[in-house]
């Protein structure tokens, strides 16, 4: 089957999720596990201890957090099974239904990617 990535990108330092929220979260990504869709995933501390490795022209450049110029960061993530691209779209928008549902107030952009079960192939360089 294949398998997705969920993400969660939104502005950081607005505050903690609305418990009505966790709640209803708790409830989804159980019914979720149970049924063998949410493999794993989790929530992300803030970037004040992020670290960042640049590499550019050849030259790797340690980058700590915080980010002042990060108007969005990714907040959380999942590791996702399902059958077809189609019920991982669906998962997902009844995912970020819930944040529309119980933070209304939130912006935050929820976004599904496939993962790839291919090993990279080496380039022609």
């Amino acid at each position: 089957m294949p398998r997705f990535m969920g993400f969660v990108r939104m502005e950081e330092g607005i505050g903690q999720p609305p418990q009505a929220l966790m709640d209803a979260m708790g409830v989804y990504i159980t019914e979720q596990a149970t049924a063998g869709h949410f493999l794993d995933g989790g929530g992300l501390y803030g970037t004040e201890d992020a670290v960042n490795f640049v590499v550019r022209a050849g030259e790797t450049t340690r980058v700590d957090g915080p980010y002042a110029e990060a108007k969005e960061i990714v907040g959380g993530w999942s590791l996702l099974d399902y059958a077809t691209l189609e019920e991982a779209v669906e998962a997902q928008r009844e995912f970020a239904d819930l944040h529309a549902k119980h933070w209304p107030e939130l912006t935050m952009v929820a976004t599904l990617r496939q993962v790839s079960e291919e090993p990279p192939s080496p380039s022609d360089g």
